[in-house]
């Protein structure tokens, strides 16, 4: 390892001689300087990893030297040293980007503190949370082998996503093949359990976890009182995703509860989010609201009605409320909502649903592009990220807190990455999504799906006569034989959704309050 090279400067540099010796005895360089005039002099020749600066000096002062540091190399970590503990010398010290403060007398041991807290965080960190996953992985490959509960599948899910989001900035990637290759079991689990049991779950509501159709009545209509509420759904919103954009919230929100729940299936937004806003299962939908509902190979646009499907929720639940519905799908919209949201803030009730993530996913599949941005899950976290950071959804959010608006944040369904292909023959009724088929005469391999022969069982309409339904497991999508190869190469490691998976099917559902 290169020696660290320490710049301290102090006018009474002398009397620090102790601290210099502790620090050269365990390999450390360290170059003197006695005033800010001649720290400068030293950063504009020598390279440092690190200046220990001290504030009060006579001539230019330690924040004035601060200053004139950070223009010269705005990424070289300062530590300041002070007798003074006066709040707004550390106010201002902090807002100039410190790496760290210490009040005087500090002893060696404080400062080689601050030298490997600055300077060895990110090893001391990766160690760290590498030995902490190796004690959880035994634990997580114990539970996978009991699990039998949807609960207990949305908490390992839980558990699964936040060692994801530990282990991504880890400098030994073989933790993370390892936690790869434990969430592909996992799935492996996963979709025997849901096999096993989705059926059930309709018709016994003691085994049901909360699902798309029954989201807005057991978890959004107790929130609804006079209290403006705010209710964003953006699409294919991952578990994953929204702990990324959660800390953007921070300022202006405070949580007050997260939870999971179940989509329903196909995990696709004309039957996952029309479920959600008319709180029925697709063939209920079907069958009370035919003018409203569109089947796979029916022409048009399947999710036009969410309004008046919410429209007659409400109306179900006996919620006499002031409220509107908007769906976002460009940039335009979303600037004029931000815009005049302010003519909301007497409603109890305003939805949002937002449609980025869903188009950022068909352009991962469609643009090479997108397909070198997003490559992977932890890429296309980050799109996400930077997407929300400078959308005007934000801004709306931030226009929401200072109007005292609770807010709830979830989604209608996940996505997952496939990897796998899968042959599948229907006839040419047969729909074309790539993680569910529903048709005629389907042939498959029988390993890779979970297949339902009679659709009502699961509370899906019967397109025709003989129709069921397949829908791809973990990550494998289905692929005609024609033209084959092609057909896998173009679509192999995109972002889909319809299909059985952790990814898909347990999603977030989080409920803020404004900051006061």
């Amino acid at each position: 390892m290169n020696q660290i090279k320490i710049l301290w400067v102090d006018d009474e540099i002398d009397l620090l001689k102790p601290h210099i010796l502790f620090l050269e005895q365990r390999n450390y360089t360290v170059v003197t300087a006695r005033s800010g005039s001649e720290a400068l002099r030293e950063i504009h020749s020598t390279l440092f990893d690190i200046v220990f600066l001290d504030e009060n000096m006579p001539g230019i002062s330690g924040l004035e030297t601060l200053q004139e540091i950070k223009e010269a190399q705005a990424n070289l970590p300062v530590v300041m040293i002070t007798k003074s503990e006066e709040e707004h010398l550390m106010e201002e010290a902090i807002g100039s980007k410190i790496a760290d403060y210490l009040i005087k007398p500090v002893n060696p041991n404080q400062i080689l503190l601050s030298l490997k807290k600055n300077l060895d965080h990110f090893r001391l960190v990766s160690q760290k949370t590498n030995k902490s996953y190796q004690q959880e992985f035994r634990k997580i490959a114990m539970d996978l082998s009991s699990i039998n509960s949807a609960e207990e599948w949305a908490d390992l899910y839980q558990k699964l996503v936040f060692w994801e989001l530990e282990l991504e900035d880890v400098e030994d990637s073989s933790m993370m093949e390892i936690l790869e290759s434990q969430k592909q079991e996992a799935n492996t689990q996963f979709c025997k359990f849901i096999e096993k049991n989705y059926s059930d779950w309709f018709t016994s509501d003691e085994e049901a976890p909360v699902m798309s159709h029954t989201l807005f009545e057991q978890n959004v209509a107790p929130l609804i009182d006079q209290q403006p509420t705010l209710m964003v759904v953006v699409d294919n919103l991952r578990y994953d995703q929204w702990k990324t954009l959660e800390p953007m919230l921070q300022a202006h929100y405070k949580k007050t509860s997260e939870s999971l729940f179940y989509s329903i299936l196909p995990t696709a937004t004309q039957y996952a989010r029309n479920a959600i806003f008319s709180g029925l299962m697709p063939s209920d939908m079907e069958r009370q609201y035919p003018e409203y509902w569109l089947n796979d190979t029916d022409e048009g646009g399947k999710n036009l009605f969410e309004k008046e499907f919410l429209s007659e929720q409400l109306k179900r639940l006996g919620l006499s409320i002031d409220w509107s519905y908007h769906k976002i799908t460009s940039l335009k919209q979303g600037k004029k909502l931000a815009e005049s949201f302010k003519t909301h803030k007497d409603e109890q009730l305003t939805v949002l649903v937002y449609n980025f993530v869903d188009m950022l996913s068909h352009a991962k599949t469609e643009m090479e592009v997108i397909k070198e941005l997003a490559s992977n899950d932890k890429s296309y976290r980050s799109l996400t990220q930077s997407w929300f950071k400078n959308s005007p959804l934000l801004d709306i959010i931030n226009q929401a807190a200072a109007l005292k608006f609770k807010l709830v944040i979830t989604t209608d369904h996940g996505t997952i990455n496939v990897k796998q292909s899968s042959k599948v023959i229907g006839d040419k009724e047969t729909s074309l999504n790539l993680r569910y088929k529903t048709g005629r005469s389907l042939t498959y391999t029988g390993k890779d799906v979970f297949a339902v022969k009679q659709p009502v069982s699961i509370k899906l309409p019967t397109i025709k006569m003989s129709s069921s339904f397949i829908f791809a497991k973990g990550d494998y999508f289905f692929a005609y034989p024609n033209n084959f190869n092609h057909y896998v190469n173009y679509f192999r490691n995109t972002y889909q959704h319809g299909g059985v998976s952790l990814e898909e099917m347990i999603i977030p559902f989080a409920v803020l309050k404004p900051k006061e």
